[in-house]
């Protein structure tokens, strides 16, 4: 599927939506090749000053442009696919990018044959970092998942998986940043109460997660085997390790995991509704 005058048009550009928008530009694409659609002028001339895209109505972005990313919340999609419909020819790629919303739900409101793909980025797609987890619905081609993953590589790494396991991944990847806000925030707290500044306690933090997920990514070792590393006998990590093992840190971790993971499976609707 070339990208030679293919246009992308983003319905719906909040955080995600104009993350993927600048990541597409920044790779290359012209502005003339991609459009968006919002609900507010006043976004809509934000977009346009920030990226020099065109705003559109959904209906034209359908009949206008080669790719439709679906960058909505679940809530809202059965409304925009409704009003897609009646626009959305069969040659059209449609990528579902909002949490939960299954391919089978996209196909059953759009014309029959209509290739879709579901995505779920996250957010450090607002700076390049994110990850992408994308699957292919009845009609995804080989063509369709390779475009998809082109779009999706412009805001940082792609990964293939069978829908079935999307619930999962959104759960792990797609609210996984949050989980990682929430820790950076209790232990800036405790560094708060151990007598640290707050801004030298965050500092502190953020530089300790930068350089250990730069190991985890870089180094190819088991998160065990970093942690063992750090793990001296009778030192300081292993009764601060005692402490989260005594109040059950990783079940609960596990099990906020698998909350996430069962929210996602109750986002969508009955394909017939």
């Amino acid at each position: 599927m070339s990208s030679d005058n293919h246009k992308i048009a983003v319905l719906g550009a909040g955080k995600i939506g104009e993350a993927i928008l600048g990541g597409l530009l920044r790779a290359g694409r012209a502005p003339a090749d991609l459009l968006v659609t919002v609900r507010r002028a006043e976004r809509a001339e934000a977009l346009r000053e920030r990226h020099g895209v065109e705003a559109v109505t959904n209906a034209e972005a359908a009949k206008t442009a080669d790719t439709l990313i679906l960058a909505v919340k679940p809530q809202d999609m059965g409304t925009l696919l409704d009003e897609l419909s009646p626009h959305t020819p069969a040659d059209r790629l449609v990528i579902s990018a909002a949490a939960g919303i299954t391919t089978a739900f996209v196909e059953s409101r759009l014309t029959e044959g209509i290739p879709v793909v579901r995505v779920m980025p996250n957010t450090p797609a607002l700076v390049d970092e994110a990850m992408s987890v994308i699957s292919g619905g009845r009609h995804a081609t080989e063509a369709h998942l390779a475009h998809a993953e082109e779009i999706f590589d412009a805001v940082g790494k792609t990964l293939r998986i069978p829908e079935a396991q999307q619930d999962a991944a959104t759960a792990l990847s797609g609210s996984g940043p949050a989980y990682f806000y929430y820790l950076v925030e209790a232990m800036t707290d405790a560094g708060i109460l151990l007598g640290l500044p707050r801004d030298k306690a965050h500092d502190l933090i953020v530089q300790a997660a930068i350089g250990a997920s730069v190991m985890l990514r870089d180094s190819g070792e088991h998160p065990v085997k970093l942690r063992e590393a750090v793990t001296s006998p009778g030192g300081t990590t292993i009764s601060a390790i005692r402490e989260l093992e005594n109040h059950g840190v990783r079940a609960a971790l596990i099990a906020a995991i698998e909350a996430a993971r069962d929210r996602s499976r109750s986002l969508t609707p009955p394909s017939g509704d």
